[in-house]
């Protein structure tokens, strides 16, 4: 099976990118970070918080047309998201579904690219948000047509869609990441995040979670600063070379919060030759980090499965346009991966984080 690696950080910024104050992902929603060990504790059952659309018609059973549109294109991330819906559609036989996204990851793009789908009359949209916010509006106006809605990766505003297709809780990948990096420098040192920007929500909340629960049970790591890299290879590498050259000896760990800043942030660190004392933790496609994992630059990686999630989001927008996913529903079938339970109100759950390292990233080519 192929699968997709993501390894984030959590950090706090302000408009000067300095650490200033609680921090909270760009959004109103709490913390929650879990244990510092044993078992996450069973969570209570949510109210359905997602959105309704108007007047929308019988399509049990129908082929139906759906747009997905994710935070950008031609990136293997979303080139494997992409794959993932194709896959499923095809596997069902009762949807025709195709990619557009913008080139660069730009909200006004992304809503412009939604809006000429709306007009076009589309059945549904999948989508990936840039800002949860500034996307809202024109989701609301799909619903308002009659089309499904359904995000993954990133969310909107939950009334903006009807539900969510969450790659793993942000908590428990919170918890992975800083374990992790925690255990690779010792418990103890400062660490920098390189993220996309700062309103791109999935990243947003994991740095505001991945701040909780740093200060709960790692208290000794120095969280020093945010840079953004705008999902460019160039500027992620770029960036990553100003952190190590800012603060010398005191960087200790360096998060990428995307699938480009990653492989870029450790290639950054092959170059200045600070292998084995500054950790890289990221996200990125396994082929992209083999050469820093088996030279032993980066030890571990957290994934899940970015194939997997697009397949997903395709079984969750048929089972809504069949009407079979409905509000206070507790699970719903996503083909061959089953089950997906529902958490949050309006989430579908793909599954738990996963650790990759030097003895099985082989396995996985993609």
């Amino acid at each position: 099976m192929k699968k997709y690696l993501l390894l984030i950080s959590g950090l706090l910024f302000s408009s000067s990118l300095a650490l200033a104050g609680d921090w909270t992902g760009g959004d109103d929603l709490p913390t929650n970070p879990l244990p510092c060990s044993g078992p996450a504790p069973a969570g209570e059952a949510k109210p359905y918080d997602g959105g309704s659309p108007t007047g929308a018609p019988n399509r049990k059973g129908k082929t139906i047309t759906v747009v997905d549109v994710p935070k950008l294109v031609g990136i293997g991330y979303f080139s494997a998201t992409t794959k993932g819906i194709l896959d499923a559609a095809a596997e069902m036989g009762s949807m025709n579904a195709k990619t557009d996204g913008p080139s660069e990851a730009n909200i006004d793009d992304q809503i412009t690219l939604i809006d000429n789908y709306i007009t076009q009359g589309v059945d549904g949209v999948l989508f990936a948000a840039n800002d949860p916010g500034a996307i809202a509006p024109v989701l609301k106006k799909a619903l308002s047509k009659g089309i499904n809605v359904v995000g993954y990766d990133a969310n909107s505003d939950p009334d903006a869609r009807q539900w969510f297709v969450n790659q793993a809780e942000f908590n428990g990948i919170a918890k992975s990441l800083v374990d992790n990096m925690a255990r690779e420098i010792g418990g103890s040192g400062g660490v920098a995040i390189v993220t996309s920007t700062f309103t791109t929500p999935n990243q947003a909340r994991w740095i505001a979670e991945m701040e909780a629960y740093s200060n709960k049970c790692h208290p000794k790591l120095e969280w020093l600063e945010t840079v953004e890299a705008q999902e460019d290879n160039i500027l992620s590498f770029n960036q990553a070379n100003t952190l190590i050259n800012k603060y010398g000896s005191d960087l200790k760990g360096i998060y990428g919060m995307t699938s480009v800043a990653t492989p870029a942030s450790a290639d950054a660190v092959t170059q200045a030759n600070q292998c084995g004392n500054i950790a890289v933790v990221g996200l990125a496609t396994p082929n992209a980090m083999k050469p820093y994992v088996n030279s032993g630059c980066v030890e571990s990686v957290v994934l899940w499965n970015p194939v997997d999630l697009g397949y997903a989001a395709a079984y969750v927008l048929r089972a809504v346009a069949d009407g079979d996913l409905k509000p206070g529903a507790t699970s719903v079938n996503a083909g061959k991966l089953g089950e997906l339970q529902v958490i949050n109100g309006s989430e579908i759950l793909l599954g738990a984080p996963y650790t990759f390292n030097k003895g099985n990233i082989n396995d996985f080519d993609f």
